[in-house]
């Protein structure tokens, strides 16, 4: 895990990040008492662990971004789904209309941005010099 270490860690730690949430949640609706939605709520935080295992860019490196992200979308928006039919649907929350799922189009960026990239791509333009430090060509 030395080479490339801080993007393996911020692909890692950037999605826990976003699914860390569904754990939030859980917690919440123990607390509440609802103990089926808690514990799916866990099982969907446990999946997403998986996912951003599985679907890590260095175990697939000549696989598109846009492949590997797709699985962990669509599992983020069923946790979102999920986190939203919790607490008794959309307009329970302030959701009022089909416009408010605009909000969640910013997520869909990296998708658009880098997903024709692969992370052999960028591994291959890394040379290793004598000295054991690496430059970019």
């Amino acid at each position: 895990m030395r080479e490339r270490r801080q993007e393996k860690i911020g692909w890692v730690g950037g999605w826990l990040g976003g699914f860390v949430w569904v754990l939030l949640l859980s917690v919440m609706l123990l607390v509440r008492g609802e103990t089926l939605p808690a514990v799916i709520s866990l099982l969907i935080f446990a999946m997403a662990c998986a996912a951003i295992g599985i679907f890590a860019p260095w175990r697939h490196p000549r696989t598109t971004y846009r492949r590997l992200l797709a699985p962990l979308y669509m599992l983020f928006f069923c946790a979102v789904g999920w986190g939203v039919w919790s607490f008794g649907g959309p307009r329970q929350i302030g959701l009022n209309s089909w416009w408010s799922l605009l909000l969640l189009m910013p997520l869909m960026m990296p998708l658009w941005m880098g997903g024709k990239r692969r992370w052999h791509d960028t591994g291959a333009q890394q040379t290793h010099v004598t000295d054991g430090t690496s430059r970019h060509r």
